[in-house]
């Protein structure tokens, strides 16, 4: 057997097991769902039950500053962050196939920013993940900047350690099928605070640096590299994926399932209203995502990387 053929077979190996593992995934995931809902639809039936979510209805008033709205600004940030991250997770699925570049991009180091050392040569995908990373990073150093100058981090950051048995409120009644009331224009209701502040201020910082110590950027000597072993960096940045993920996922079906227009009008076109504008903006951006995943394929990144360095194969 051939050295190719080799390859070959272990990367079809990889691809059988990530379908085994992707189908029980999907059993687990809705035994699992469907044993939520019978246990939280009990728990809401008891008078221990009902008691608590008469105490913590699951959302809290907003600090006095806190702006109403949701600005235009988010709602390109959104898209934005959606985009990069689609195919920022196709490029990370691409690299742990462990399959062959289509072809290897070598920095010109004649060019600025000059290095002392060799540059390496990078797969066609890894160096198109490294660039969507940066992109990604800038437009979330954006978005922080924005958070703050204009108080929106207010919506999103808990200011009351009231917001964890409200948060577990809202869990139970997301949990029995039965909505918690909220008006996400003016308040998030606790649970929703809480993701959206691990996913902007937790995963992503986590996401950031564990990329950072398996790139390229990474000293390969020094006292950063035993601060931040490799095999830790690697065995939590795709845990972390799988967050972002599992986030996303959840956070598209509530979406759907809890007022889809007026929902999609308040994130793509900044209106609190129910007509179907936002859902028109929506659907004109996944358009663009279709059309990314479509065209981003190696020729047309070798020629993009080609403007930057030398491409092989």
């Amino acid at each position: 057997m051939t050295v190719t053929s080799t390859k070959s077979a272990r990367v079809a190996e990889w691809w059988r097991a990530q379908r085994t593992r992707v189908l029980w995934a999907t059993v687990v995931s809705v035994v699992a769902v469907a044993v939520v809902v019978l246990v939280a639809r009990w728990i809401r039936g008891t008078p221990g039950g009902q008691d608590f979510i008469a105490s913590y209805p699951g959302i809290l008033a907003p600090p006095e500053a806190t702006p109403v709205g949701i600005p235009a600004w988010l709602g390109w940030q959104h898209f934005l962050n959606s985009f990069f991250l689609l195919l920022i997770v196709r490029t990370g699925y691409q690299l742990r196939s462990k399959k062959r570049p289509p072809g290897f991009w070598t920095r010109d180091n004649t060019r600025w920013p000059h290095t002392a050392r060799a540059p390496r040569r990078l797969g066609i995908f890894l160096w198109f993940h490294l660039w969507l990373d940066a992109f990604w990073v800038l437009n979330g150093i954006v978005y922080v900047v924005l958070l703050f100058a204009t108080g929106q981090w207010l919506r999103i950051v808990p200011t009351d350690w009231a917001v964890v048995p409200n948060a577990l409120s809202a869990a139970l009644q997301y949990g029995s099928l039965e909505w918690p009331s909220e008006n996400s224009w003016v308040v998030y209701n606790a649970l929703q605070q809480l993701a959206y502040f691990a996913i902007v201020f937790i995963a992503s910082p986590l996401a950031i640096l564990t990329g950072l110590r398996l790139s390229s950027v990474w000293p390969v000597e020094g006292p950063l590299v035993r601060a931040v072993p490799e095999r830790f960096a690697r065995a939590l940045h795709y845990p972390v994926m799988l967050f972002f993920l599992a986030f996303t996922f959840v956070h598209v079906v509530l979406v759907l399932m809890t007022g889809a227009l007026r929902k999609l009008n308040q994130m793509y076109a900044a209106r609190d209203a129910e007509d179907w504008i936002g859902f028109a903006v929506f659907a004109a951006s996944v358009a663009v995502m279709v059309v990314a995943w479509i065209i981003a394929k190696p020729p047309l990144l070798k020629r993009i990387a080609a403007n930057s360095g030398r491409v092989q194969g």
